[in-house]
């Protein structure tokens, strides 16, 4: 498996983390019968800490779009490679900080994370591009 192939692995576990994290706050607002129900009208029973995770959740699906084009256009081109693995890796790590960043408001490092994150997979794919 290439680095970034197991940088797209790692990922999921980001993503299970931020699933299980953002549930388990919406529990603690509305309970297990709001959780397991329909959810109609639960918005204004919400915390913000729950309203930024699920924002946050979100935000880390509409990233993760890019960031798997990204690994499989390094994996289709073979352009793997030191940068694309250490860019693959960096994406990895600034989506992990990102959860925190959002849930607790670290401002502006949650906007700085996530432009870490991004650009670095604007690299991946420039470099399999070019």
């Amino acid at each position: 498996m290439t680095p970034e192939l197991a940088a797209l692995a790692a990922t999921v576990f980001v993503h299970l983390a931020a699933m299980m994290w953002s549930q388990r706050s919406l529990e603690a607002d509305v309970g297990r019968e709001g959780n397991t129900g329909p959810r109609d009208g639960i918005e204004d029973r919400l915390s913000d800490r729950t309203k930024r995770m699920r924002r946050a959740l979100a935000n880390h699906v509409e990233n993760t779009g890019l960031f798997i084009i990204a690994v499989m256009l390094v994996e289709f081109t073979e352009s793997n490679g030191v940068l694309t693995a250490l860019f693959a890796w960096i994406y990895v790590a600034a989506r992990a900080l990102y959860l925190p960043a959002y849930a607790f408001g670290w401002v502006p490092w949650r906007s700085v994370i996530w432009l870490v994150g991004f650009v670095s997979t604007l690299a991946m794919i420039l470099l399999s591009v070019f």
